[in-house]
């Protein structure tokens, strides 16, 4: 019999891991969904789910709310660039906080990392981002979206709530 040595893994590294598995299971979910929405939804075809949300197939080559679409092409290695620079910002924050990093903030920046990767793939291989996500108030539609804007923005509100009013805070002992 031959025994196996076992080594535990740095408690450091795997703390990092884990926060940045969040981030692959965002971008994992938002290629997965719009692979889906391609394959079966028709460019610019609407299926409704219920009176206020239908998923559609839409394609935006700008930013969010389609800003920049309607430029000429230059936006898409801008965005490309951007999203780079920002996800590796991030993925070296979590290293730096891996251990002291309070949950809000690990998870904000996760959700955050994770869309802007998914967000970048799509326009890496075809210079726009698939949205497909359209929610209705009455007469009036919010832009569409995707999974990976959708990490963004709750990852964002994540941020915001850890810096307003966690980060810094102590708790008052009795």
């Amino acid at each position: 019999m031959s025994e196996y040595v076992t080594e535990e893994v740095d408690p450091r590294i795997r703390r990092y891991i884990a926060w940045i598995s969040v981030a692959l299971l965002v971008v994992v979910a938002d290629q997965v969904t719009k692979w889906a929405i391609v394959e079966w939804v028709p460019l610019y075809g609407k299926v409704p789910i219920n009176s206020f949300i239908n998923l559609t197939h839409q394609q935006n080559s700008g930013a969010a709310f389609s800003f920049l679409a309607g430029a000429s092409g230059w936006q898409r290695w801008f965005f490309v660039t951007l999203a780079t620079l920002v996800s590796g910002f991030i993925a070296h924050w979590l290293w730096r906080i891996r251990m002291q990093g309070p949950l809000v903030l690990m998870a904000g920046l996760s959700l955050v990392l994770g869309g802007a990767v998914g967000n970048l793939i799509d326009r890496m291989r075809s210079g726009y981002v698939t949205d497909f996500f359209q929610v209705w108030f009455g007469n009036w539609a919010f832009p569409s979206f995707n999974v990976a804007d959708a990490a963004i923005s709750v990852g964002a509100a994540l941020l915001i709530i850890d810096a307003f009013f966690l980060t810094g805070r102590t708790t008052k002992s009795t």
